[in-house]
Parts: C-alpha cells; sequence; structure tokens
C-alpha cells in the first residue's frame, strides 16, 4: 500500500508539472508559429515573423551574432521596457528587504500587543484588490507629484512587496536563536561583524527567498505601473498587454518569451535556496 501511495503522489506531482508547464508550451509553440487555428494539435508551418516583426531578431535569421545585437539595440521599446522592468524590480527588492528586515525581526522574536492585528495590516494589500487602493494612492500620488514618474512607480510597487518579504523573513526570525548574537559580542565583536558573521549567515536563505518574491511580483506588475506610470513609465507587463490587444497571437507569445525568460533564470539560480539543506523553508541557514 506504501508503494502504491507513493507511486500515486509521483503521478500527481508529475501531472501538477505538466498543467503548469503546459502553457508555455503553447507559448513556445504559437511563437514560432504561422497561422496555427483550432483544431490543429500543431501547427503546419513554422516562422520567426513574429520576431522579426518585433524586431528580435534580423531578417535573414540568426546568422550573425553582431547583426542581432545591432537589432537589439537599435530596438528602443523593447530595451527601455526590459531595462525599467529590471531596475525597478532590484530597486524595489533592495529597499524592500532594507525596511524588512528590523520589522521582521520584532515580529519574529518578540510577543507584544496588538502583534495580530499589525500582521493583518501588513498583509492587508494582498487581500483587498489592487484597484481599491491604488486609486487612492494615484489621488495622493498626483498631489506630491509622484505620478507619471519612475520613483513613484518604484515607490508604489512596495505595497504589494511588502507583506510578503516582511512574512518570508518573520518565519525565518521565528527560529532564530539570537544567543549568538550574544556570544559574539561577549567576544568583543561590533554590531556590524555580529551581523556580518552570525546573523547574514543564518538568514541568508531567507532572504533570498524574500527577494525571490519582490523581484517577481514587482517584475509583473501592471495595474499600478499603468496607473501610477501613467503610460510614461513602460515595462515589460504594459509592452505585453499592449501588444495582446493586436490579436496576433504570435507577437504576444514572443513578447511574453521575453517577459517570462528572466524570471526563468532567476529562478533557476535560486532554485537551491528553497530545497535542499540551504533551505529557506527550514527557517535556519548555516553558520
Amino acid at each position: 500500500m506504501d508503494t502504491n501511495l507513493k507511486k500515486t503522489n509521483i503521478y500527481a506531482i508529475y501531472l501538477g508539472a505538466f498543467i503548469l508547464i503546459l502553457p508555455l508550451i503553447a507559448f513556445f509553440i504559437n511563437a514560432f508559429s504561422f497561422r496555427w487555428f483550432y483544431p490543429q494539435l500543431i501547427p503546419k508551418e513554422l516562422s520567426l515573423q513574429a520576431w522579426v516583426r518585433l524586431k528580435l531578431i534580423p531578417k535573414e535569421g540568426l546568422r550573425s551574432l553582431d547583426g542581432f545585437i545591432d537589432l537589439w539595440l537599435s530596438n528602443p521599446v523593447i530595451i527601455k521596457a526590459l531595462v525599467n522592468s529590471v531596475t525597478i524590480g532590484v530597486i524595489v527588492t533592495i529597499v524592500s528587504i532594507i525596511i524588512a528586515l528590523p520589522a521582521a525581526r520584532v515580529l519574529g522574536l518578540l510577543n507584544f500587543r496588538f502583534k495580530k492585528l499589525i500582521i493583518f495590516i501588513m498583509i492587508s494589500p494582498t487581500i483587498l484588490p489592487p484597484i481599491a487602493f491604488v486609486l487612492g494612492l494615484n489621488i495622493n500620488f498626483i498631489s506630491w507629484g509622484f505620478s507619471g514618474s519612475f520613483w513613484g512607480v518604484c515607490l508604489v510597487h512596495l505595497v504589494p512587496i511588502m507583506p510578503y518579504v516582511v512574512l518570508t523573513m518573520t518565519g525565518i526570525f521565528a527560529n532564530y536563536n539570537p544567543d549568538f548574537e550574544h556570544q559574539a559580542r561577549t567576544l568583543g565583536a561590533n554590531k556590524f561583524r555580529t551581523f556580518y558573521l552570525i546573523t547574514l549567515p543564518a538568514i541568508a536563505p531567507g532572504m533570498v527567498v524574500a527577494a525571490l518574491f519582490a523581484f517577481l511580483v514587482s517584475w509583473s506588475q501592471y495595474l499600478l505601473t499603468f496607473l501610477i506610470g501613467a503610460g510614461k513609465i513602460m515595462t515589460l507587463p504594459l509592452l505585453v498587454f499592449s501588444t495582446a490587444s493586436s490579436g496576433n497571437p504570435a507577437l504576444t507569445a514572443a513578447i511574453s518569451i521575453v517577459f517570462i525568460f528572466p524570471a526563468i533564470v532567476i529562478l533557476f539560480f535560486t532554485s537551491k535556496f528553497v530545497s535542499g539543506d540551504s533551505s529557506a523553508t527550514s527557517g535556519f541557514g548555516k553558520l
């Protein structure tokens, strides 16, 4: 019975993984297809037409690497959207980690009155529909001069990101033993060396996972960027939605691949922090 149950669980995992990657497979097929219509299982003809129309590859194909690089550099819309998305994601990730560290330490290590209420208020942006609070924020941002600005978009991205970062780091600090820090201070280490040698290695897996959440949430923001950016700050999600309105599935699939590729690369290089011995889910890094 145990063997059969184990096989059933494995098959369920494989099925779940297949369901998750099925949309990605459809995207890749669509991006390189030409007139793929239902009920065709696979397209009868493959084409790079969508990539050429988006100026992502030269008309002569991938024969010349120099031509490919020059074409990308001469494609200001996609390059600008890509640079904006990466820059905003990195800035927001760094700021959110800096803010979340002291907050998560207090929430994870201390018990105090109204702690549950504070946690509830902190996670409220994930409960409320984004449109419910972004319209109010937009009014304030207009009066403060942040509407339509790069820094205004960075600031509004912190709203949906902070709950994920703080709660992830709170779980790490809940399993953290501050006695290690006290011992280091007793042996003569100052606050900086104690943090660098004791605290940081212990919470590093959790920080990586929190940073991963922060970047991916910021990377995928459309509504907040559209309203607060006032159409002046172009990011990849805005470019994907504007391309989707063209009604060309191949174009939409091609630009969507450009959109999801950096996220897949980040997940690939950070996957070791969410599984194995250095997993953040274990709550403790290596000292």
